[in-house]
């Protein structure tokens, strides 16, 4: 690919206290790919989304998003850019109905025809959200809620979307199934970045991985060569 990237990251350090969550980590998405960013708890995996969501600061090194620096900008400024992101645990509004929190999503418009075209697309996804709109979201299952966390994010039509482990606390048959609609998503042209702990799943559905060890970009490349490497099998996928 010779696309420019819609998303830079370069030199990245974060620390909270004396404490380095990321110690100079760089990496790119270009439009239209899936990355893949994966490594154990405490990797700074989340600390990496926070930052480019402007969700904390960092102390060294460059965020540029569509070639505008975003140091600096508050996280509301940041998804007006096009930034979504889909946060561990899901955090839906479980005590407002389905509908609510998908208007939540599409709260930033103000075209009236956009937000149907954008419940359309919606329900061809996640079908199952069209029959439950009068539904409580906090009684639905661990995997519909995030379903509808992922629903919610793409009601903002974002350009680059977020997934900070959608797996987490699913059973196994709805893990794929979550999977295969980041599948679906990336083919309708958004572009992803996933974090995700089931890193084979991860890296079969992206084209490019990062992995993170300590704060630190330890391993890269393309998701097809990082399969094959023997450390990743070892201690990503359990191979000896």
């Amino acid at each position: 690919m010779n696309q420019q990237p819609i998303l830079n990251v370069s030199n990245l350090s974060v620390f909270y206290g004396k404490v380095q969550g990321l110690g100079g980590v760089s990496l790119e998405v270009r439009p239209g790919e899936i990355i893949s960013v994966i490594g154990s708890n405490g990797a700074g995996k989340t600390t990496l989304l926070k930052a480019i969501s402007g969700l904390i600061s960092f102390q060294t090194g460059v965020i540029e998003f569509k070639q505008r620096l975003i140091k600096g900008l508050p996280a509301h400024e940041i998804t007006r850019l096009g930034i979504i992101q889909v946060p561990e645990g899901r955090q839906i509004l479980a005590e407002m109905t389905v509908l609510e929190n998908l208007e939540m999503g599409a709260y930033l418009e103000r075209d009236g025809k956009k937000v149907r075209e954008r419940f359309g697309v919606v329900f061809h996804i996640f079908p199952i959200l069209e029959g439950r709109l009068k539904q409580r979201a906090g009684s639905m299952s661990g995997g519909e809620q995030q379903m509808l966390a992922i629903a919610r994010a793409l009601m903002a039509d974002p350009e680059l979307l977020m997934l900070d482990e959608p797996s987490l606390g699913l059973a196994p048959l709805m893990v794929r199934e979550v999977f295969k609609v980041i599948q679906a998503i990336n083919q309708r042209g958004k572009t992803i970045l996933l974090v995700e702990q089931s890193a084979n799943l991860a890296l079969k559905v992206s084209q490019r991985g990062f992995i993170l060890e300590i704060g630190k970009v330890v391993l890269s490349g393309q998701t097809s060569d990082l399969l094959h490497e023997a450390q990743v099998r070892k201690i990503y996928l359990g191979e000896e």
